[in-house]
């Protein structure tokens, strides 16, 4: 394996890159993607993850393929894993493989990819150090190396070390409000645009409903404050379908089945985008917008806060027994989830008032 080194001294070409797993893990990548490609204008980069999420990678680098795989069919099971190789090494004489998820899929590919002779790196996924931050007794609160920093690193010991030169996936601006037309007009002169995103995958990062609500109804009250309101699964759209029924200025997107490429390029426009510890952090992440974050059973020590985001914008109660869990799907040691629970609605709706510089005070409609 290459030493770590800001230049490319294995000479490679063609160089593989594996990563699967959920949206907000895969959506952690592109700065450190991204910034490999730049970095590397000469070397290829084939990015191998789930067919569902090839269309987050916008305005890609001219370098970077996405290819997008389907592994509940074609690519499924290691047999299916040993087909991808096989084609992707024929299409694409690969050289070279960078796993980023490290389980066993990819440790197949690696295996696949040592038995042809080829230079591999994989992430080092740092799982005593979460394994210490996460335990009921004896927890060792350090701030761990983040995901994206962990992605780098992995690049730079194939000698493929990724600049800084990735901000957003739309640069420094923001996408032209044709790109999200069939959502929404154009933003009005003066008016407040707000993303709320309630939901995640798991009950230990999802604020309770209930206080959600409070904080909807109290954005909705406020002159010129409009809210999009993001989520996908069936309960969910009920949710949110009701929201947009009883409060003033509140558009859910969850029945529109728009696609990664429209929601983001409505992201970029948003003001604020409040979420969980969840995918739509590090969407929001990836347009350069603000995010409120909230974060219950898990906690950003754990390496998964969103990239160049404010700790100031993190919002999280101080309890002996947090984090319980580095994903959120552990039951909760105290069992009331109180760390998500005790947060008052009051001290969301303030954090994202105070990003908007707006009054707290409420105007009839």
């Amino acid at each position: 394996m290459a030493k770590a080194t800001n230049n490319n001294l294995c000479k490679l070409k063609n160089v593989l890159v594996v990563r699967f797993s959920a949206i907000g893990d895969v959506a952690m990548t592109v700065p450190a993607l991204y910034g490999a490609c730049n970095a590397h204008p000469d070397v290829r980069f084939i990015f191998v993850t789930r067919k569902s999420m090839a269309s987050i990678f916008l305005n890609a680098p001219a370098n970077l393929v996405v290819h997008g795989v389907d592994l509940k069919g074609e690519y499924h099971g290691l047999s299916g894993m040993r087909r991808l190789f096989k084609e992707i090494r024929r299409d694409f004489d690969i050289d070279g493989v960078v796993d980023l998820q490290d389980v066993l899929r990819t440790k197949y590919i690696r295996l696949l990819a040592h038995l042809k002779g080829l230079k591999v790196s994989h992430i080092h996924k740092g799982l005593m150090g979460k394994h210490a931050l996460t335990r009921r007794n004896n927890k060792v609160m350090l701030q761990l190396e983040t995901s994206r920093s962990r992605y780098r690193a992995t690049f730079a010991r194939l000698g493929l070390a990724p600049d800084d030169s990735f901000v957003g996936l739309f640069g420094n601006g923001k996408a032209s409000p044709d790109s999200f037309k069939a959502i929404s007009q154009p933003r009005r002169p003066g008016e407040h645009w707000v993303g709320i995103a309630p939901f995640a995958k798991h009950q230990g990062k999802i604020y309770p409903i209930h206080l959600m609500e409070e904080v909807v109804a109290k954005l909705s009250s406020l002159q010129g404050l409009r809210i999009f309101l993001f989520g996908g699964g069936p309960q969910e759209r009920d949710v949110l379908a009701d929201w947009q029924q009883r409060f003033h200025g509140v558009t859910s997107l969850a029945d529109g089945h728009h696609g990664f490429a429209t929601e983001l390029a409505l992201l970029s426009n948003l003001d604020c985008m409040v979420s969980m510890d969840s995918a739509n952090m590090h969407l929001a992440s990836l347009v350069d917008i603000p995010v409120v974050s909230i974060w219950g059973a898990t906690h950003p020590y754990c390496g998964f806060q969103g990239w160049r985001q404010a700790e100031d914008n993190i919002i999280q109660l101080s309890l002996t027994c947090r984090p319980c869990s580095v994903f959120g799907d552990r039951p909760c040691y105290r069992g009331d989830y109180l760390c998500l629970n005790g947060i008052k609605p009051a001290v969301v709706t303030d954090k994202i008032l105070s990003i908007l510089h707006l009054s707290p005070d409420p105007v009839k409609q």
